[in-house]
């Protein structure tokens, strides 16, 4: 028994859409599946929670969504050590990318998730809440925090009408960045604590970064200009941005950061800093081609 977990409204409705392209590909298959679509977060992750009860030694679970759907059954699966498969159904689906499965190709997926068996991943730990790709603070998180008051433009946009509304009055702050064998005291724009390679819709923040190697890689963006800012802010969707002298990227196990700031993991808001935050060996059975 499989459950296929479902957010319909994920990437302006595309969730709902695929999810009936995943429930017509398992019953061809003759795959044995309930479905799990809740009136909102709390009450799909309540709906989880039950199902995992009634089936503990259950296939797996499916699920249909972008990285808020992931954060969700996350925190369910991961204490169960339930394998889950995820379909990209979202806006930026990253976690998907750094897994490396195509965005746009559902039935090879499913084909592999039903043939193949799971592998175990690395997953973060920030203060009790598990998170798959990327834990960050500083300028991202600005603007995720004034993303999520604006209701228009709807999906990727959105981010960048609120990068153009913040960048010109954003200040670096200080952090205090403690780390496995030393302590970073410094002045940063942004810090991006990686386990996956990107974020946001493929920014390839940490392009080196492995979710099998027991280790984060932390990203820390010393201040520039706001002008140097813009130059070199493409370039992270190459990855090319971390030979950029205020750039530097350290390794560590473990995390703690604080600051007057605000952290977010996966596209979630984690809270006030500070923080602290484990990377986790083998903590998730997922599916990679």
């Amino acid at each position: 028994m499989w459950a296929l977990v479902i957010n319909p409204v994920s990437g302006q409705g595309k969730g709902a859409q695929i999810g009936t392209q995943v429930a017509g590909y398992l019953n061809s298959h003759g795959v044995s599946y309930e479905i799990i679509i809740g009136r909102n977060a709390i009450d799909q992750g309540d709906m989880l929670q039950r199902f995992l009860q009634r089936y503990p030694d259950c296939d797996g679970v499916i699920a249909v969504g972008g990285d808020g759907l992931l954060h969700l059954v996350l925190q369910k699966l991961t204490p169960a050590q339930v394998p889950l498969a995820l379909i990209p159904a979202g806006t930026g689906n990253d976690f998907a990318r750094t897994l490396g499965w195509p965005l746009d190709d559902i039935d090879s997926i499913l084909s592999a998730v039903l043939s193949t068996q799971p592998r175990s991943i690395d997953l973060g730990l920030v203060d009790g809440e598990w998170f798959a790709a990327i834990l960050s603070t500083g300028f991202d998180s600005v603007v995720n925090e004034k993303a999520n008051t604006m209701s228009w433009p709807k999906g990727p946009n959105k981010y960048n009408v609120a990068i153009a509304i913040e960048l010109p009055r954003f200040t670096p702050r200080h952090y205090e960045i403690v780390l496995d064998d030393h302590t970073i005291s410094t002045e940063a724009m942004l810090i991006a604590v990686s386990n996956g390679r990107s974020y946001g819709g493929g920014m390839l923040v940490c392009p080196d970064a492995d979710i099998t190697d027991e280790y984060f890689d932390v990203m820390v963006l010393h201040p520039v200009s706001k002008l140097e800012f813009i130059k070199v802010f493409p370039r992270v969707f190459k990855g090319t941005h971390v030979t950029h002298p205020a750039v530097e990227i350290v390794r560590s196990k473990s995390v703690s950061i604080a600051s007057n700031a605000v952290a977010y993991a996966d596209g979630e808001r984690i809270g006030q800093l500070p923080i602290t935050a484990q990377c986790v060996p083998g903590a998730l059975l997922t599916w990679m081609p």
